[in-house]
């Protein structure tokens, strides 16, 4: 993945809120290598679960391998904050 700089975080999160899930994707990404943004897992497990519920199947992966690094609270704080994101904008 290319350098990520603040204008594409920001049309990223405008597509997000559309519901592309390349968008949702590509969040996960910067969060999860700190592209960009500030390495956060809780902010790249939300995204990239936000994009596997889109049928996007590497973000099912990433997904997965943050996991195995996260606590279990931190998952259940990523899980709340997608089901919050999908309240806001589904």
């Amino acid at each position: 993945m290319a350098c990520v700089d603040v204008g594409s975080l920001t049309q990223f999160e405008t597509d997000a809120q559309k519901g592309r899930a390349d968008a949702l994707y590509n969040l996960g990404l910067a969060y999860s290598t700190g592209q960009g943004v500030g390495v956060d897992f809780i902010a790249a497990h939300k995204w990239f679960n936000l994009a596997a519920m889109r049928g996007v199947d590497e973000a099912k992966s990433w997904r997965a391998q943050l996991a195995r690094e996260m606590l279990p609270t931190q998952i259940a704080e990523a899980q709340r904050l997608a089901r919050e994101w999908l309240s806001m904008f589904h």
